[in-house]
């Protein structure tokens, strides 16, 4: 008889399983015989995961098969088991006597026969330890009925046909609990007919089969299966074999052709609930689980909640390692981004597909939704970056391009900004086309958008600033020198001639920006322009008009030179004693004043700016010496009437160029007056006529007497010389 062995240990994987195995006489290796449900109903999850790695369940798909067994105990459940699937389940000791062996669930693969075939030996209905205590064996009958293929019941075969026997409180159990389930599952159920006697197994057979009909049309149904036959939850079979102990070449000879129908798969039943393996360990718990709390089973929900938990593992796996993928580094620096990120996507989702081929199509379809989307939105922010990158790489080319094919021209301006544009906006494109995602179906019109908006506005921009610079150049031509002469002449009709030339200016420009680039502008650009050019003009008058203040000093004195030291044929003039000096100093300095007059202040907008700084300045500065009041007119910051923004000199600093500028010109006056003092006495015209009159006779004696005629000769020589040296002197 098979030997004892203890329990097995689940602490390490391999030590653990090895240490599951008993002792059988046909037992192999490899079927590691491994706790399920212990006799405590606690599902033992770390075992059952340490036996799927081991054996390598969980990469069989589909490809297996699901094979329990129950009945009443110690009906030699475990030692079918292991002579047909070559197992090594602990066996009954008969000389021990007949007592309870297996304790829950357990499992283990057969090692013999292709594809993976999982046993499970349950633990015996009706044994005496349990007692009346029937909760567990209707566990254990509908958990095999919820996960195996193929359910195999003994029964003795000397209860058959009678009313009471062990089989029919386990049948109707069988039945009752399969009425519970969602719908038909259409399981195999073959009842194994134990120590057969000399009864042919027709009859046997045909008994039986009468017997589980009774039990069927007598087993309680919900109203959606009152109709049901049998036939829709069960295919039936029948198998009869002989008494092992004594007669165990034919009992083996039996199990050997009830094993070459698993060989060949001729009894799985239609697995419509099945699920692949590597979500069976997850199914079995959940299932075990609903039982245990006493809930009605719905084996297609449990097969979505498997599927929903295995897809979400395997999406989560693909994701992970697409995520960690060193690829995407650097992907988007080289060209073929689309189609590089397009394929690695296409095998994410193809691993996936592959891995949860077997699952619920629902579940598999949402979840590879749900992953692909989680994929686009990881990449999305490095298509997004390759955009921008794109979009900025493309502008700067474009503004290098563009001001090169400008090279300072402004003619066909238009004409070279939409040829340009049109030809960058295609190579953003095609960089687009290139950065394509097959899966995403991203709009990339907006950073398409901005692109051209920045663009345009660089356009816009550049022709602002030709059109700025040949305009003031133009006008700088036009106005600047014109401004500096006027104001070098300062006089009553400086400002209002500057005035009508910064008019004929804004005439000239004003509308002509679009004409001179030929770049078509809306009119709300035009007014713009036309307004800084107005600026502009304004502008240029006022630096100018500020410049030539700040050298008024030089001004007035240059004025003053001029008007003193020249006379109106601007002839020099000659400081003899005839010239009234002061008179011509008074006019030069009130022609002087007039220049700091015309500087002090701007008069672009009238003559009413400024009108009264003339008489101030003249009252204040040229007629002090003859006025009597102590009032200090030019003791002030401002101009009365005069805004600030308007003001070049003010008042107080008139008075100090004033001053400064008196005492710059006061050499010039000096040396005048010197001069003059040193000049020769001359004669009127009349006064000589009335000496020839009244000294006639003495001329006439004169002439004649030839002595007197040379002294005389002399003497008007010398009167009419000197005069003229006189005259060339001052020239040199």
């Amino acid at each position: 008889m098979p030997k004892e062995a203890e329990p097995p240990s689940y602490s390490t994987l391999a030590t653990s399983l090895s240490q599951t195995a008993f002792s059988s006489p046909v037992s192999g290796d490899g079927c590691c015989s491994t706790l399920l449900v212990g006799g405590d109903r606690e599902f033992n999850v770390n075992g059952f995961e340490n036996f799927t790695k081991f054996t390598g369940f969980a990469e069989v798909g589909l490809s297996y098969l699901v094979v329990a067994i129950i009945g009443p105990q110690s009906s030699g459940k475990s030692t079918l088991l292991n002579h047909l699937f070559h197992t090594n389940f602990k066996e009954m000791d008969a000389f021990r006597g007949r007592s309870q062996t297996t304790k829950g669930i357990w499992v283990a693969k057969c090692p013999t026969i292709h594809p993976f075939t999982l046993v499970m030996d349950m633990e015996g209905t009706d044994g005496k330890e349990r007692g009346e205590d029937t909760a567990f064996e209707k566990q254990t009958t509908l958990f095999a009925l919820a996960v195996a293929d193929v359910v195999l019941i003994n029964i003795w075969c000397h209860d058959i046909g009678r009313e009471h026997a062990s089989n029919k409180p386990l049948l109707n159990t069988v039945f009752q609990v399969m009425m519970r389930l969602f719908g038909p599952r259409k399981t195999t159920l073959i009842f194994v007919i134990r120590d057969k006697t000399k009864t042919p197994l027709e009859n046997l057979e045909s008994e039986l089969r009468n017997d589980i009909q009774k039990i069927w049309a007598s087993a309680p149904k919900p109203e959606a299966h009152k109709e049901t036959p049998l036939s829709e939850f069960f295919n039936v079979e029948v198998v009869a074999l002989s008494n092992y102990e004594e007669k165990e070449d034919a009992f083996k000879a039996e199990v050997a052709g009830m094993r070459q129908k698993f060989i060949h798969n001729e009894l799985a039943g239609d697995r419509q609930a099945v699920v692949p393996a590597s979500g069976f360990s997850l199914s079995l718990q959940e299932i075990w689980e609903k039982i245990k709390k006493n809930r009605d089973l719905d084996i297609p929900s449990i097969k979505v909640l498997v599927a929903t938990v295995r897809c979400e593992e395997i999406a989560n796996e693909k994701y992970s390692a697409f995520a960690a993928n060193e690829e995407l580094k650097v992907i988007s620096v080289h060209p073929g981004f689309g189609k590089k990120l397009s394929s690695m996507i296409y095998t994410c989702i193809s691993g996936y597909d592959e891995e949860a081929t077997y699952y619920d199509e629902g579940v598999k379809s949402v979840k590879r939704k749900q992953l692909e989307e989680k994929l686009l939105q990881f990449v999305q922010p490095k298509f997004q970056d390759l955009l921008e990158l794109k979009r900025s790489f493309t502008l700067d080319k474009f503004k290098e391009a563009f001001d090169k094919d400008l090279d300072g021209v402004i003619k066909g301006f238009s004409v070279t900004a939409r040829n340009s544009t049109e030809s960058f906006m295609a190579q953003f494109d095609e960089g687009c086309a290139d950065a394509v995602i097959k899966q995403a179906n991203w709009d990339t019109s907006k950073v398409r958008d901005k692109l051209r908006r920045d663009i345009e506005a660089h356009v816009a921009s550049v022709h602002a600033d030709k059109i700025k610079n040949h305009c003031e150049a133009k006008l700088r031509e036009l106005l600047s020198g014109p401004v500096e002469a006027l104001l070098k002449q300062a006089n009553n009709m400086t400002w209002p001639t500057i005035r009508r030339r910064l008019r004929e200016a804004e005439s000239a420009f004003s509308g002509s920006a679009a004409a001179i680039s030929g770049f078509e502008m809306d009119e709300q650009t035009k007014a713009k322009i036309d307004a800084n050019l107005e600026k502009y003009v304004r502008r240029i008058v006022e630096d100018k008009a500020k410049e030539e203040a700040r050298r008024v000093l030089k001004h007035m004195e240059e004025r003053f030179k001029t008007k003193f030291s020249y006379d109106s044929n601007s002839i020099p003039r000659v400081w003899n004693r005839r010239e009234n000096i002061g008179a011509i100093a008074r006019t030069a300095h009130s022609s002087s004043l007039e220049v700091l007059s015309v500087m002090a202040v701007i008069r672009l907008d009238g003559d009413d700016d400024g009108h009264k700084i003339q008489a101030t300045l003249n009252s204040a500065l040229l007629d002090k010496d003859m006025s009597t009041t102590t009032n200090d007119l030019l003791a002030s910051n401002t101009w009365e009437e005069v805004p600030s923004s308007k003001t070049l000199i003010i008042p107080l600093k008139c008075k100090e160029l004033w001053e400064e500028f008196k005492e710059n010109t006061k050499d010039i006056v000096s040396k005048a007056i010197a001069e003059q003092a040193n000049a020769p006495l001359q004669l009127p015209p009349w006064v000589i006529g009335c000496l020839i009159f009244v000294g006639y006779n003495a001329i006439t004696r004169l002439i004649r007497n030839p002595l007197y005629l040379g002294v005389g000769v002399i003497l008007v020589a010398f009167l009419l010389v000197t005069p003229l040296w006189c005259w060339f002197a001052s020239l040199w």
